[in-house]
């Protein structure tokens, strides 16, 4: 063999692999990267869902003992006006025991056990019951301003409560287990 034969050897070429998404966190302890480094969100959906549930039960308790309401009631503001219309009952079940399902029912749902589960149907539920509860507080809030003209502070600090809930849940996911796990390869 000739030394320049020698030199013509064949190069090895290596495969280019096809560009895959980019892993979130490495599979070992995934599940326990998520929410780690945004805590902020279930410990503020936790606050919001605990307060969301104390001021229903008030309201409930105001729906039956209408002495124990704390509120002004003259003018544009007047929760005793809100809380005895017609408006304050949906389907003959008070309005407060809905956002008392709602608060709970959220709660369990953005537990952080919750917020790193895989499944699909849990981060689109998630997704959906704030959809809802912003319908819900968009129809009560018609109801308030172009019904009975009248606003109640109470049910405001709850559609706030609500509001907040909703933006969080959206801005939050991509920080779900499930958008997490369709990263993965």
């Amino acid at each position: 063999m000739s030394p320049q034969n020698t030199s013509r050897r064949a190069r090895t070429v290596t495969p280019v692999k096809p560009r895959t998404k980019p892993r979130a966190v490495p599979n070992m302890g995934r599940a326990r990267e998520v929410l780690r480094g945004q805590p902020w969100r279930w410990i503020a959906v936790g606050a919001i869902c605990l307060a969301g549930v104390a001021i229903s039960i008030y309201l409930l308790i105001v729906h039956y003992d209408r002495g124990a309401l704390i509120c002004h009631t003259g003018g544009i503001v007047n929760c005793s006006k809100v809380l005895t219309s017609s408006s304050s009952v949906i389907f003959g079940i008070p309005v407060p025991i809905f956002g008392l399902v709602f608060f709970v029912g959220m709660g369990v749902i953005c537990l952080p056990v919750a917020w790193r589960f895989e499944a699909a149907w849990l981060a689109w539920g998630r997704i959906a019951a704030a959809v809802v509860g912003m319908g819900m507080v968009i129809y009560l809030v018609a109801q308030e301003a172009l019904v009975l003209h009248a606003i109640c502070l109470w049910c405001t600090g709850v559609h706030v409560l609500t509001f907040a809930m909703f933006l969080i849940i959206i801005s939050g996911w991509e920080d779900t287990g499930y958008a997490q796990s369709r990263w993965e390869d």
